[in-house]
């Protein structure tokens, strides 16, 4: 059985570490940070300011947190988003009770992630006016989707972990689950990770990264005119 332990980064805010695979499921210079940076200002504003909508697919929901914050600004904006998560290796409701988001983000907060880690898998649920979401547990291996997604967060276990999950076969599903002008995002930098996005089609930038990393990687899905 995998072990799974809370740790605390250097903003205050809750991780998880996971033994099986060597890695923590956020930056130790801090959780929050890194998820506002690079899923919501990198991937999820540039689509908000120019749509009434927007769907979200994240690979990798973890904590919760990139669900949280993006329901938050939903709410924040009121622009509806619906909000697709995939996890192969789900955190026990129990251990997600006790992450503590809410002493950072509000007492809403709270409330929200208990919703989204209690919700049954494969069901959609309006956590608020603005707010619809559905988790999925399945291997980003077998998500096959057409063009539904304007955001993807791809928030997957770095490649030295799972090298797999980097490749052109679930990169590619990734793609193709994109609409035209859609935005990936990932905290990854790596040259043959970008290189990959590129083969398949994105328009790569790099960007600067989160505090404690350079850079991080937004591929768009342009069709070239």
């Amino acid at each position: 059985m995998e072990e799974l332990s809370i740790i605390k980064t250097q903003d205050g805010s809750d991780s998880i570490f996971s033994e099986r695979f060597g890695v923590s499921y956020h930056s130790r210079y801090g959780a929050i940070q890194e998820s506002r940076h690079v899923f919501l200002q990198s991937g999820l504003y540039p689509r908000l300011q120019a749509l009434k909508q927007v769907a979200v697919l994240e690979a990798g929901l973890g904590t919760g947190l990139n669900a949280l914050l993006t329901c938050l600004e939903a709410e924040k904006v009121q622009k509806h988003i619906r909000y697709v998560a995939l996890e192969a290796f789900p955190l026990s409701t129990a251990q997600a009770d006790t992450l503590n988001y809410a002493g950072h983000l509000g007492e809403a907060a709270a409330t929200i992630l208990h919703q989204i880690h209690h919700s049954q898998w494969g069901q959609p649920v309006d956590i608020s006016p603005w707010f619809t979401f559905e988790k999925r547990r399945i291997a980003f291996e077998d998500f096959e989707e057409a063009a539904a997604f304007d955001v993807v967060y791809f928030d997957a276990f770095a490649p030295n972990a799972q090298p797999e999950l980097w490749e052109a076969e679930v990169l590619g599903r990734m793609y193709r689950a994109l609409r035209e002008d859609g935005v990936f995002v990932t905290y990854c930098a790596k040259g043959a990770v970008k290189r990959c996005l590129k083969s398949l089609g994105f328009t790569i930038e790099a960007l600067p990264g989160p505090p404690g990393k350079r850079e991080m990687t937004r591929g768009l899905k342009v069709t070239p005119a």
